[in-house]
């Protein structure tokens, strides 16, 4: 994952559900790119793109399966947004449940219904975009989105886990390192990570 962000969010309400439209104009040898992608609420028909792109980005051990992504995208889709290019691909997504914990346990990943709307914290499970898709600011993009969501909607702020290779760029959108998480989700060591509002 890489940290820079150059995109710009115009958040809009539209059908009731908040929408962002980005555009990017990167130069690269003299010549412009210009790439635009949206980031929208999930759909159902959206499980087999984001199964895909999550393999594509954890390691088997850390990544969720097509049973679980389909469990939160029924319980939680008001916590699930994906990014999808001009062609309609899904070339990223950010979700997480709701919960009062100020960290994420373990079981948390596995059971949707441990999920509750009513909760203090909206929790970050996942934070993906595809290789071809990396370094252009759509990672921060789909973060920034969903801390603005997290605020209108009163949390009290966010929790991750994350790599320690990881916490320099949580750090930049204002998250906090609480130190090792007692997570140990797919065998590797994660900290914990918390922005409050």
């Amino acid at each position: 994952m890489c940290s820079r962000s150059g995109a710009w969010d115009i958040i809009t309400e539209k059908n009731r559900k908040i929408q962002s439209n980005v555009e990017k104009t990167e130069e690269n040898e003299g010549t412009k790119t210009e790439m635009k992608y949206q980031i929208r609420g999930v759909r159902e028909n959206d499980l087999e793109a984001v199964t895909r792109v999550e393999f594509l980005c954890f390691p088997e051990a850390e990544a969720a399966d097509r049973t679980s992504f389909e469990a939160r995208i029924h319980t939680f889709p008001d916590s699930f947004f994906v990014a999808e290019d001009e062609n309609g691909t899904v070339i990223g997504f950010i979700n997480g449940a709701v919960t009062s914990e100020r960290t994420i346990r373990d079981e948390m990943f596995e059971d949707a219904s441990l999920h509750d709307a009513q909760g203090a914290y909206q929790s970050i499970f996942g934070l993906d975009v595809v290789p071809e898709w990396r370094c252009q600011g759509v990672a921060a993009a789909l973060m920034k989105h969903l801390i603005l969501v997290s605020k209108e909607r009163g949390k009290k702020g966010l929790i991750l886990t994350c790599k320690d290779r990881l916490i320099p760029y949580y750090e930049k959108f204002g998250y906090k390192n609480e130190g090792i998480s007692a997570s140990v989700h797919g065998g590797a060591v994660w900290y914990d990570m918390v922005l409050e509002f």
